[in-house]
């Protein structure tokens, strides 16, 4: 194969206007008068998986003639090492465009294409929309504190489990292991999301599941015998704080609801007449959704709660508000102020809780006052998987939670009031067997 057919830089110089074609050999020629201003065009021909192709060199007088060689002769190289020149170039090209964009991104405050924080800020805006506004905050607010600052600016296939875990276990180290998990969680959804978009990659954070501490698991401090929950219920009716803190105090014990969705409640959801409140579906701890579109959850009032809510419409109806704050105008009761007023009694938060007062009534209302476990988790606004509690909302089911909820009013009247008929199943003194021992050798 020939090769440097054309003679010199002169011989291109002579060319006249018309020429066809220069051929140098071994695919390289050059176009000539083929640009505008009378410039030639280098081109090189080559085969490549039996295809017929052809790649430009560049323009001559910029690119000379030993220069094209030179081009050429490492685009033959290329093909002998079976690599494509054409698809080596659009691989380049695509790579400095990128770092083109890159540089123009950040220069503009915004994250890279494909890095883990572009990535994370496409998901949260996928994601988020379907969240209550109190998750959603909380989720960008973890990422961005526990996972941009040592991964943000990463490529996201770059990304290892080491440095997952690193960043995990930085808050690991403040003892907040709930908080780890959870900031492993997050980050996993981000990378599921990117496989789910066509990123061949996998999933790191699979990897470091067991890496991490486990939690504790804590319950809200909830009182569950008899005997106790009497005191304390004598304790909250001889409060001496005002009558807005000492109604929330008496309802939360018999009304089954979540504090916020105590706390938060307005005089128009309130029927005393029938005994009804209406929870709207919004307050409820339910998905963004079931929040929208969800039907409002019923709480049967027994006629000790109409009485408590008798009294405090006179005081505090005018405000639209069961609960007004008593600093903030138009403000409601604060979250923290029922458990402080049960700490002021002496019941500290590992105690009794104003949440714990939930699990009190699902404990001692199933297992001594013998309701049906669906009737009660139906009223606690818990999902409940037998078919009876899927049907909540029949007749006949609503007639047992307002059997339930008088029910276990009148039990805790009795139990402050010490005139309760129940037999408290109490267990017997343990006696270890081998206290036996000691008398087998006084016999013997």
């Amino acid at each position: 194969m020939a090769l440097e057919i054309i003679k010199s830089e002169r011989a291109i110089a002579a060319l006249k206007t018309g020429t066809k074609r220069l051929n140098d050999g071994g695919g390289l020629y050059l176009l000539p008068f083929a640009g505008d201003g009378g410039v030639h065009y280098w081109r090189f021909d080559y085969s490549y998986a039996g295809k017929r192709k052809t790649l430009s060199i560049g323009v001559h007088p910029n690119v000379s003639l030993a220069q094209a060689r030179v081009l050429a002769a490492k685009a033959r190289h290329d093909i002998a090492a079976g690599v494509d020149p054409s698809s080596l170039r659009k691989v380049k090209r695509q790579h400095i465009q990128a770092q083109q964009e890159a540089s123009q991104r950040r220069r503009s405050g915004l994250p890279a294409i494909g890095s883990f924080e572009e990535i994370m800020r496409r998901w949260f805006a996928v994601k988020s929309p379907n969240w209550v506004e109190s998750y959603s905050s909380k989720a960008i607010r973890r990422v961005e504190m526990h996972l941009l600052p040592r991964l943000g600016q990463l490529q996201i296939e770059t990304i290892t489990p080491k440095m997952v875990l690193d960043a995990c276990r930085e808050v690991e180290r403040r003892d907040n292991l709930e908080t780890a998990h959870r900031v492993r969680g997050l980050c996993s959804s981000v990378f599921r999301f990117a496989i789910a978009e066509g990123m061949d990659l996998r999933d790191p954070c699979s990897d470091i599941r067991d890496a991490l501490k486990r939690p504790m698991v804590r319950h809200y401090a909830a009182i569950t015998k008899p005997a106790d929950l009497a005191q304390l219920l004598n304790a909250i009716y001889n409060y001496q704080g005002s009558l807005v803190v000492q109604s929330a105090l008496k309802l939360s014990t018999m009304l089954m609801t979540r504090p916020g969705e105590l706390r938060l409640a307005r005089w128009e959801e309130f029927d005393l007449t029938h005994g009804l409140w209406y929870i709207p579906s919004s307050r409820m701890k339910r998905t963004k959704e079931n929040k929208l579109n969800g039907q409002p959850h019923l709480v049967p009032l027994p006629t000790q709660a109409v009485e408590i809510l008798e009294d405090l419409f006179k005081a505090t109806g005018a405000s639209g508000r069961l609960f007004p704050s008593e600093r903030r105008i138009g403000g409601f009761l604060s979250e923290n102020t029922l458990n402080k007023a049960l700490q002021s009694m002496g019941y500290g938060k590992g105690v009794a809780t104003a949440h714990g007062f939930r699990a009190t009534a699902r404990t001692l209302a199933v297992e001594l006052l013998q309701f049906p476990e669906s009737v009660v988790e139906a009223q606690l606004a818990h999902d409940v998987k037998d078919l009876l509690g899927r049907a909540y909302n029949r007749t006949e089911f609503v007639q047992l939670r307002i059997k339930l909820m008088q029910g276990w009013a009148d039990y805790l009247t009795d139990l402050r009031l010490g005139t309760s008929v129940l037999q408290h199943p109490v267990l017997p003194t343990f006696t270890p067997v081998t206290q036996r021992l000691a008398h087998l050798h006084q016999v013997h």
